[in-house]
């Protein structure tokens, strides 16, 4: 058993204090549900926690100071640009320190410490050296990503890295697999951070090495299951930023090769996530009832998926299609089958990238729906609901809620509190490249010309018109800038 001093610091030998930051975090779920949230987001990288209520009570208790490396990656995940002390933790040096560390390590295991259930995986795995030999080679170089955080990628120069190479012998395995699934992870951070243009063109490289390696010999049905979802994950996520780009036919293509992977492999989820973003898709693209089929055959394939949260998400898509048919009994019809599933709570069979989806997510799409009605005051009190609610690390969507409120109170006659919203968009630019988010602000700026005289509106109306002159101005080298934050997570040069 281990000995006293290698175990690390904790509440024996310092007072807790509870962790009021942390708490915050928590938001309105419950300890369990937070929990479940914890659990879902580290199968969502790989990690292995057993994370419960009783785990999250004690972190907010602060009897736990700081999370071992495993809770760490997690927490980094699901809170993005936060660190330990940001959420409350104590410096692990404080904590830990070197020598316990040893101790630790060379100690017998911790079998029968039931609070260090999760440490022994980071005992047995986890060392600096390497966690960077990990990142910076193998497979996950070989798909051309590299672990840096969303923001430090953004700040970093481009660094060309070699193209793809297929894995020794031709052989695909587990390490592969995992390379393909951390693409997907580092592709939406970066899309949730800094909006979508700009990446599409380099997500394209990891998204092809991902198909190659469909190519590849792999012994294990699993590791080719594994590999069939996430490169179907991944031309969904790239699909993505085609379709936050503009780019919609690229974005309808990469949806049907998704949607085409889903069917070759009978993976109902990865189905019902491809008809997702078709219907959303089609709703922007003016294809309404294409919108409605599309969001009606994912609720098909979702319906034994036990995920009531993903069934709600596809009622809005169906309702968004309704509402571009002008047809409001049949918005309200799904809206409220979406609201209804919705309140069913989360589950552990909610997809891993459903983690976006949370009461901002429904509030914005209900403003957009109603908006599509055109019932502006309606509208509106939605879109302020959203930005309300909306998690801070979801830049980019604090900004699109933001523009579509700023549009809703513009169509709505409350021209100052339009050009305020929209100011606030102004100021998010810096961070957030979108054209759904430009082409709301211009909405917004056009309906508000006939106020030009009320000074509010007269600042957004210069300062919108300023951003539009710099933006074009700069759009190579802030393409290039874009370009050189995905080159930094290392996509390849020749999602």
């Amino acid at each position: 058993m281990a000995s006293p001093a290698a175990r690390s610091a904790s509440s024996r030998t310092v007072p807790a204090r509870p962790n009021t930051a942390f708490r915050q975090l928590r938001g309105r779920l419950s300890p369990g549900e937070f929990a479940a949230a914890v659990r879902r987001s580290a199968r969502e990288i790989g990690e292995q926690v057993s994370c419960d209520a009783r785990y999250v009570g004690r972190v907010e208790s602060g009897e736990i100071r700081c999370p071992n490396y495993a809770y760490e990656r997690v927490f980094r995940h699901m809170f993005p640009g936060l660190t330990l002390p940001d959420m409350g933790f104590a410096p692990r040096e404080a904590v830990r320190g070197r020598g316990a560390r040893t101790a630790a390590v060379s100690a017998a295991p911790l079998a029968t410490d039931p609070d260090h259930r999760d440490t022994r995986i980071q005992i047995c795995e986890e060392s600096d050296v390497l966690r960077r030999a990990f990142i910076t080679g193998g497979p996950a170089a070989a798909l051309g990503f590299v672990a840096l955080h969303p923001i430090e990628a953004a700040a970093a120069a481009s660094d060309r890295v070699p193209p793809p190479r297929p894995p020794a012998g031709g052989r695909a395995g587990a390490a592969e697999a995992t390379a393909v699934e951390q693409a997907v992870r580092h592709i939406r951070l970066l899309d949730d951070r800094h909006g979508a243009e700009g990446i599409y063109h380099r997500a394209t490289q990891p998204l092809r090495a991902a198909y190659d390696l469909l190519e590849a010999d792999v012994r294990h049905r699993s590791v080719a299951d594994r590999l069939h979802t996430g490169a179907g994950e991944l031309a969904i996520s790239v699909g993505w930023l085609a379709h936050d780009s503009g780019r919609f036919d690229d974005a309808r293509s990469h949806y049907a090769e998704a949607l085409a992977t889903a069917r070759v492999c009978g993976d109902a989820a990865l189905e019902a996530h491809a008809f997702c973003n078709t219907a959303f898709l089609a709703r922007d693209a003016g294809r309404p009832r294409e919108a409605v089929r599309a969001a009606q055959a994912g609720q098909q394939a979702a319906k034994h998926l036990a995920s009531p949260r993903l069934l709600s998400l596809l009622a809005l898509r169906e309702a968004g299609g309704w509402a571009g048919l002008a047809d409001r009994s049949g918005c309200e019809q799904a809206l409220a089958r979406a609201e209804r599933l919705f309140a069913g709570g989360p589950r552990d069979g909610d997809p891993e990238w459903m983690t976006f989806y949370g009461e901002a997510e429904l509030a914005g799409l209900e403003a957009q729906c109603w908006s599509a009605l055109g019932d502006a005051g309606r509208a509106a009190e939605h879109a302020h609901r959203a930005v309300a609610l909306q998690d801070p690390h979801f830049t980019r969507n604090i900004a699109l809620f933001t523009a579509e409120l700023a549009a809703d109170l513009a169509a709505d006659g409350a021209p100052e509190e339009a050009a305020a919203a929209g100011l606030r968009v102004l100021a998010l630019l810096a961070q957030v490249r979108s054209a759904r988010i430009r082409t709301l602000l211009a909405t917004t700026a056009h309906t508000l010309r006939p106020h030009h005289t009320l000074p509010p509106v007269a600042d957004f109306l210069s300062r919108h018109a300023a951003a539009g002159e710099a933006e074009r101005e700069g759009e190579g080298e802030g393409e290039g800038e874009a370009e050189g934050a995905v080159g930094a997570v290392g996509m390849v040069g020749a999602d």
